[in-house]
């Protein structure tokens, strides 16, 4: 059983970098090459908002599919899957209004500062740190509970 987790932990891995490999090809995201360029020179794409948004969305349903297939996998514990789902949604939440008030202002808030919402919406950036919270959570409960796993 070690294995077949072992094996869906690493599908969980592959499929976000999946998501990051082909995201010019899934997603709409006039975004991508205005980020990219790093050129703060180049004029600001014209886009469709709804067309925007829902790519997010769709964008943030992938991500957080794979992350708790990751973290549902390592940590064999349905709670802590739901918990790190709830995390990575709440981070999206706050993150994805301010992102998309940078676009409508069009990253007059300052262009840095639009580059790090825009990563926290479209990376799954928390799960760096839920991983090492439950792992630590884990060994946690092994030394107070006694718990042998």
């Amino acid at each position: 059983m070690k294995i077949l987790s072992y094996f869906l932990v690493i599908i969980g891995i592959f499929g976000l970098i999946s998501v990051r490999a082909l995201e010019d090809k899934i997603f709409y995201d006039p975004f991508l090459t205005y980020f990219h360029e790093a050129n703060k020179n180049m004029p600001f794409p014209s886009f469709e908002w709804g067309k925007l948004i829902l790519g997010h969305l769709f964008r943030f349903i992938l991500n957080v599919l794979f992350s708790c297939l990751i973290i549902h996998f390592c940590f064999k514990n349905k709670e802590w899957t739901i918990q790190g789902a709830l995390l990575i949604t709440i981070i999206f939440l706050i993150t994805f209004p301010i992102y998309l008030y940078c676009i409508f202002d069009r990253f007059e808030i300052g262009y840095l500062f639009s580059f790090y919402m825009r990563r926290f919406v479209i990376q799954p950036l928390i799960l760096l740190l839920i991983i090492p919270m439950f792992y630590y959570r884990k060994q946690m409960l092994k030394s107070t509970l006694g718990i042998k796993k």
